[in-house]
């Protein structure tokens, strides 16, 4: 652009010429002096055009490029005629540029309640379709693997079974513990009121057996497991390893999913059993330190009040909650985006997805065992 002979001020003048204005530019236009704003002229018919010219020695920066910007929009709104005849070739290189970047700012306007209800309605409904789509292909293969169980990777399902059964054993064991410790704690500040000391068997039996055993070992493995799973093929769906499965004709259902499920449907029923044993452990130390309840008073209670149907329940429920685990880690997974951010995402949501399954499932269950008379 032209250097500066002589120190002047940005100048910018409107020059009636016919039925036209004139613009006339001059001076030295730097962003950071001051320069002249854009105002529409005063005359009060409308000009037919608006016609650019330079001064010579102009010196100009972005500023001059803005202040023409601003002429032009407002040339377009009054549908007057922007003439550029005049200006330099690189002025106009980069008003082109400005306009095609679109920087005018544009106000967005806000969502309203109803918006957003309606949005949360959509996003609900496609949860829920993919869920049941991804549930229907679960199905398929499972029967599929059936048929011909030659294809099931029995490999595969062993090496799933160690890491979400034996290697979980430890923060399984931490927190079945403290649980039945927290459970017996609590019901003794409130039955040695009424002198039902030897009744904190009773309620740790039913609950641990019931409920907290089988409910707690999915919360673990559900952040443990699940969010494992979901990380781990949200990162080969980034790398195009499941794409590279499915081009070579492999099923990513068959090959990474079902041997995964089947393993925590397995798996969890016991860990469910092992936690079962040692909230009943926690809860009977607890008995003896507080309430001098002696171990062998309280198996005996515990053993009248708890059978066979109520240690099943909570099998049942570990089951069901091993395949919900499962099954919410290999779809979020399999639905991550291909970036980091999306496999982390896709962990957090399996997580989610899983206890709230879980939640939902086991009310269920609490319905159908009470009509059951279990």
């Amino acid at each position: 652009m032209p250097g500066p002979t002589t120190s002047r001020s940005a100048s910018a003048s409107l020059r009636p010429l016919g039925d036209r204005l004139e613009l006339v530019l001059g001076g030295e236009w730097r962003i950071t002096g001051d320069v002249p704003r854009w105002s529409p002229p005063d005359s009060p018919g409308k000009p037919a055009a608006l016609s650019c010219r330079v001064d010579e020695g102009l010196f100009w920066d972005s500023s001059l490029v803005f202040y023409l910007s601003t002429a032009r929009a407002w040339c377009t709104a009054n549908q007057v005629a922007f003439e550029t005849a005049g200006l330099p070739a690189n002025l106009l290189t980069l008003l082109g540029q400005l306009d095609s970047a679109g920087t005018a700012p544009t106000k967005e306007r806000g969502v309203g309640i109803l918006s957003l209800v309606g949005l949360g309605a959509q996003d609900l409904g496609a949860q829920f379709t993919g869920l049941a789509h991804f549930v229907g292909e679960c199905s398929i293969s499972a029967v599929r693997l059936v048929r011909n169980p030659r294809l099931f990777r029995w490999k595969d399902c062993l090496d799933e079974m160690q890491q979400c059964g034996a290697m979980a054993l430890p923060i399984v064991s931490l927190v079945s513990f403290l649980v039945g410790v927290t459970l017996a704690y609590t019901a003794a500040i409130i039955l040695r009121l009424f002198g039902g000391d030897i009744w904190v068997a009773d309620l740790i039996g039913l609950s641990v057996t019931r409920e907290m055993g089988a409910v707690m070992t999915g919360v673990v493995l559900a952040g443990r497991t699940g969010a494992a799973y979901a990380a781990h093929l949200g990162n080969m769906k980034a790398n195009e390893e499941i794409d590279a499965l499915s081009t070579l004709g492999v099923e990513p259902v068959d090959f990474l999913v079902v041997p995964r499920m089947v393993a925590l449907a397995l798996m969890t029923p016991l860990l469910a059993l092992y936690a079962n044993l040692l909230g009943i452990l926690g809860g009977m130390i607890i008995a003896l330190g507080i309430l001098s309840i002696p171990p062998t008073a309280y198996w005996v209670e515990l053993v009248s009040i708890v059978d066979l149907s109520d240690v099943t329940t909570g099998l049942i429920k570990a089951s069901v909650f091993g395949l919900i685990i499962g099954m919410s880690g290999c779809l979020r997974g399999l639905q991550a985006d291909r970036s980091a951010a999306g496999v982390g995402r896709a962990a957090t949501s399996a997580v989610v997805t899983a206890i709230i399954l879980m939640v939902i499932a086991d009310a269920l269950f609490a319905v159908i065992f009470n009509i059951v008379g279990w």
